[in-house]
């Protein structure tokens, strides 16, 4: 008769934290505005802000929106500042920047907000592996987050963990 496999992660006292887990639903969107840019290089007033009035705003209903210009123009802030106040009705959050920088941003939202009581004294695996983008600075976040409050972090999954952090 075989013995039968206990499966001790299962069993142990070891809490895995996928990030993943957290990702927010909704489509990512990269708006660039050269197009509204002379030449894509300079940016003219009137033109500019023809091109925002008559732009359809609803497409970007529920949408996570990044904010940049693809070439060397020299934008000034009021411009982003402009579309950002058209979006506000729409987006669920417009940054200034590439997909990125608008995860990174998402995830530091999340993680100032994630009660991470339940991992008090306890050992902690981040899990490493993900289908969706999870930033690295998410990452360090959390890590920097749970070091005063779990007995160690480690990072990857159970069977083939790296240890970062042990408490005294």
């Amino acid at each position: 008769m075989a013995e039968e496999i206990i499966n001790r992660v299962t069993n142990s006292k070891l809490k895995v934290i996928d990030l993943e887990d957290y990702y927010p639903k909704g489509n990512r969107v990269l708006f660039d505005i050269k197009d509204w840019l002379l030449e894509g290089l300079v940016l003219r007033e009137k033109e500019f802000r023809a091109y925002v009035a008559a732009h359809n705003w609803e497409q970007y209903q529920d949408c996570y929106v990044a904010l940049y210009c693809s070439t060397d123009a020299i934008v000034p802030d009021w411009a982003y500042m402009l579309i950002a106040i058209e979006l506000e009705t729409f987006s669920k959050l417009t940054v200034m920047g590439h997909l990125d920088q608008l995860e990174s941003i998402l995830y530091t939202s999340i993680l100032s907000e994630l009660d991470l009581s339940i991992y008090k004294d306890t050992p902690v695996i981040i899990k490493g592996c993900s289908h969706k983008p999870v930033p690295a600075n998410a990452l360090i976040l959390l890590s920097q987050r749970l070091k005063p409050i779990a007995k160690s972090i480690m990072f990857g999954e159970a069977c083939s963990s790296v240890p970062l952090y042990k408490k005294k």
